[in-house]
């Protein structure tokens, strides 16, 4: 059996990896490292370091496919049987969908479930919104947004110590897991597929940017400590401004609640409260107190407070219930 793979991040090589064991032959397409940082590719990993991996490698000259070399290797290639697309964030356009005999597929989903929560970024969006589960689909592709028929799905939890690393870990493994159970019929085209039910509807998820990690200080510090969670790496990381410079946090966590008759009930919101030997800090939030755990950036002392700033959130449209897919 031979598949080829689309993709550019470690959960490629994770999926290529379990691909290895299922004696399946790969061929990757993939980008190098210029064009992931043009694109700003979050969790980008150089797959040509791990050719013993693949049958074949190509590495595209664009990443929406659409130069003139990359239309001509898919041009001059003989028809391709089945394709899966794992950390490959661009639409596939159809000239190359066409070349698939059995199809291209990838994975996406939602806390709500398609078609639901299409779009861009769900799984970070799930986190921002505190929700609890989420529910991932095995689909092929077809010209559109994430619209495609249904393999399988698969529901995980998000638990209080997720990050937007181990939803990304999780999403894969549940790709592989209905890829395990599918392969076969995939393969012999015995797949039944199930078309998205639109009957009521279907929402999605706008594009976040970097700048959409920027901490007020003024939110409510679960919000603050659910923004970490979901722009934690392989993203850029939540950012503070102190005196306009950059603070990039990682990783936090709450650590006093305004229930709580805790010492900095009457500190400015913003404001670096403590800074323990191991460099770890706790910042005033409305509502509580936020421990950072790790960072990077400028400098600082016990008494500095952090630039105030506009809610990102501010630029995004919220539907009736209050959440952001649209």
């Amino acid at each position: 059996m031979n598949i080829v793979l689309f993709g550019c991040k470690d959960t490629t090589l994770l999926v290529a990896k379990f691909l290895l064991r299922s004696n399946v032959s790969i061929d990757l397409i993939t980008i190098s490292p210029d064009l992931a940082k043009k694109n700003e590719v979050a969790g980008y990993l150089d797959l040509t370091e791990f050719s013993e991996i693949f049958a074949s490698i190509y590495v595209a000259k664009s990443y929406n496919l659409a130069s003139a070399e990359d239309k001509k290797f898919f041009e001059l290639k003989q028809n391709f049987r089945l394709g899966f697309c794992v950390g490959w964030q661009r639409l596939i356009p159809s000239y190359v969908l066409t070349r698939f005999i059995d199809g291209v597929h990838g994975m996406h989903g939602s806390a709500r479930d398609l078609p639901f929560g299409k779009g861009r970024s769900p799984m970070n969006w799930a986190l921002i919104e505190g929700r609890k589960f989420f529910t991932t689909n095995l689909f092929r592709y077809v010209d559109g947004v994430d619209n495609g028929p249904v393999v399988a799905k698969s529901r995980f939890s998000i638990t209080n110590s997720d990050t937007a690393e181990t939803l990304h870990y999780k999403n894969a493994l549940s790709m592989c897991k209905i890829i395990f159970d599918n392969l076969d019929a995939l393969f012999e085209g015995g797949i039944s597929y199930t078309s998205q039910d639109t009957k009521d509807g279907e929402s999605f998820y706008p594009k976040r940017v970097r700048q959409d990690g920027l901490i007020d200080w003024r939110d409510d510090v679960q919000n603050i400590e659910l923004l970490v969670r979901a722009v934690a790496p392989p993203f850029y990381g939540a950012i503070a401004l102190l005196e306009g410079e950059e603070v990039r946090i990682f990783r936090a966590s709450i650590f006093y609640t305004d229930l709580e008759c805790h010492p900095f009930l009457s500190a400015r919101l913003g404001q670096i409260l403590e800074i323990f030997p191991n460099g770890k800090f706790l910042v005033r939030c409305a509502g509580g107190v936020l421990l950072v755990h790790e960072m990077n950036g400028k400098h600082f002392v016990v008494g500095d407070c952090f630039d105030p700033v506009d809610s990102p959130f501010g630029r995004f449209k919220r539907n009736v219930y209050g959440f952001f897919d649209v």
